[in-house]
């Protein structure tokens, strides 16, 4: 089976993640997605974030009729701040009948030279890259490395740190969040 790995913060999950994961697990060769919410991203500030356990709930409730995309905890069992290829690591050695794929925007494919150990990364994972509007440009040796999948997935410009800020100033968000995300973060009364 060919997983592919969806990482991020999800401080919240919102449509564009779900378009994006949704899209690639039925328009690209991969069996099933993994959302997996990352505890602390090396390159956030950690302070912003919800609780890891409240962002595993907003992300299950939303994929709760997408059995082809999965909620994965991961790497909140490993040591912090998350560095990809240390959890691409530890999967291929717990689930080694797995092939496991990175889902990424075009923004962290320009940035992928600052990662801990990306020749590892790209030297054993194919890396499926959607669309995004970013300053800058991809390093020659990424735009025509085989292992490299560009998709033409719908470009999606949402912002969580827009949507937090939104929450804050008390305007309607609802639009970019499905049903449960939103009703799970107004009865707990995040972000405000």
């Amino acid at each position: 089976m060919k997983i592919g790995l969806y990482f991020g913060t999800f401080n919240p999950i919102h449509v564009g993640h779900l378009i994006i994961a949704n899209h690639m697990v039925e328009f690209c060769d991969l069996d099933k997605i993994w959302v997996v919410i990352t505890p602390h991203n090396p390159f956030k500030k950690k302070k912003t974030l919800l609780d890891n356990h409240h962002r595993y709930q907003l992300v299950q409730r939303v994929l709760e009729d997408y059995p082809k995309l999965e909620a994965s905890t991961i790497e909140f069992e490993l040591p912090q701040p998350n560095y990809t290829v240390d959890t691409l690591a530890y999967l291929q050695e717990k689930y080694p009948q797995q092939e496991f794929a990175l889902i990424m925007g075009e923004d962290n494919l320009k940035s992928l030279h600052k990662w801990k150990n990306h020749e590892v990364i790209m030297d054993h994972h194919e890396i499926y890259v959607y669309p995004r509007v970013s300053e800058g440009a991809i390093e020659h040796r990424f735009k025509d490395h085989p292992k490299v999948k560009y998709v033409k997935a719908p470009i999606i410009e949402i912002s969580a740190t827009a949507i937090r800020n939104a929450i804050r100033e008390g305007k309607n968000v609802k639009p970019l969040l499905t049903e449960e995300a939103w009703n799970y973060i107004d009865e707990m009364n995040f972000y405000k």
